[in-house]
C-alpha cells in the first residue's frame, strides 16, 4: 500500500472515530434540565364552559308574526333586458373587453382624437385598448357610463340573488 494510501484512509478512521465520540458525549446539562421539567409541580386545567342546548325553532307561516327566512319580505318581480326592466341584454353582441373581469383591467391613461375624450384600458396580457362612453368592460354587463382623467365610470348589471337584476356603480382608477 502507498503512502498516500496509508495516510488517507488513516484520516478516514480518525474523523470517524471522532464523530462517534460526539455521540457519545456526556448529556448531563440536558438529563439536568428535563428532571427540572418533571419535578415542577403540575398544573390544573381550567374545565371546559357549559355548553347550552340548541333551542329548536320551526317556522310556520304566520307563525306569531314572525315571517319565514326563506321567503322575501317583499314581492319580488324576475326581470330580464328584453322586457323593458333591469337586466342584460341577452340579444346584444359582446365586445372584447368584456372578456376580462374587472380586476384585471387598469386605466393607464386618455387620449383626445379630436373632440372624442379616450380611455385607454391595460388588460392582464399588456395590450392597450380605446374605449369611449358606451363601450362595455368587465364579465357584469359593465357599459362605460364616463370618463374623466383620473377614471372610467361604469355601470354594471349583477344578479340580485333572487332571480333580479340590479346595477351597481363601478370605477377603474388611472394607476400610478
Amino acid at each position: 500500500m502507498s503512502a498516500a494510501l496509508k495516510i488517507r484512509n488513516g484520516l478516514i478512521l480518525l474523523s470517524a472515530m471522532a464523530a462517534l465520540t460526539a455521540c457519545g458525549s456526556d448529556n448531563d446539562d440536558l438529563d439536568q434540565y428535563i428532571n427540572e421539567v418533571k419535578s415542577r409541580p403540575g398544573g390544573r386545567i381550567e374545565p371546559l364552559p357549559e355548553i347550552a342546548p340548541y333551542e329548536v325553532f320551526t317556522y310556520v307561516a304566520d307563525a306569531e308574526g314572525v315571517r319565514s327566512p326563506f321567503v322575501p319580505d317583499t314581492p319580488q318581480v324576475a326581470t330580464s333586458g328584453k322586457d323593458g326592466g333591469i337586466g342584460p341584454d341577452p340579444d346584444r353582441s359582446r365586445e372584447f373587453l368584456e372578456g376580462f373581469p374587472l380586476d384585471t383591467l387598469s386605466m393607464v391613461g386618455t387620449l383626445y382624437i379630436g373632440e372624442t375624450m379616450f380611455g385607454l384600458v391595460q388588460t392582464s396580457d399588456g395590450l392597450i385598448h380605446r374605449v369611449v362612453p358606451g363601450n362595455y368592460l368587465g364579465q357584469n354587463d359593465g357599459r362605460i357610463s364616463n370618463i374623466t382623467e383620473s377614471e372610467i365610470e361604469l355601470i354594471e348589471i349583477i344578479s340580485d340573488g333572487i332571480g333580479g337584476y340590479i346595477e351597481r356603480d363601478a370605477a377603474i382608477s388611472l394607476s400610478d
